[in-house]
């Protein structure tokens, strides 16, 4: 499998400073990046650490899904997924807890305890799901009619 990077360029202090993240492996884009903005409630048009994860979790998470539900026998037709990033402190200072994942999929040849099932093995499947080893993930998993 090949490697993918992003890079970070930043000036100035914690506090002050801010920094911009590029996409390198893909060129989607460059993303302004600050201390003070990743600590408040609105984000106000910056980008997080924690924002990162939480779309590299779901995106993660929706792949390893719609290839359980296939291996189950199922069809995905849709799958919408979320997930949660929280950071919070310990004694160390910050630390990312919990990643919470919710997933609403339209889904043929499953019923919902099967769906539910796969929802959870892809879960503990997935790469980043792996990868967040430490980390609470919790999992609301449902279908839509």
């Amino acid at each position: 499998m090949p490697s993918r990077t992003a890079r970070t360029a930043w000036t100035g202090s914690l506090m002050e400073g801010s920094g911009q993240v590029e996409m390198t492996s893909s060129h989607v884009g460059t993303y302004d990046v600050s201390f003070p903005k990743r600590a408040a409630e609105d984000a106000d048009g910056t980008t997080s650490p924690e924002e990162l994860i939480a779309a590299a979790h779901s995106s993660c998470y929706a792949m390893s899904l719609a290839a359980g539900i296939a291996k189950a026998g199922g069809t995905p037709h849709a799958l919408d997924v979320t997930a949660v990033v929280t950071v919070g402190r310990d004694e160390s200072g910050l630390r990312i807890s919990t990643s919470a994942l919710t997933v609403r999929a339209e889904v043929d040849g499953l019923d919902a305890d099967e769906f539910v099932k796969v929802a959870e093995e892809a879960k503990a499947g997935c790469p980043v799901s792996k990868a967040l080893t430490g980390l609470e993930i919790t999992l609301d998993a449902a279908l839509e009619s």
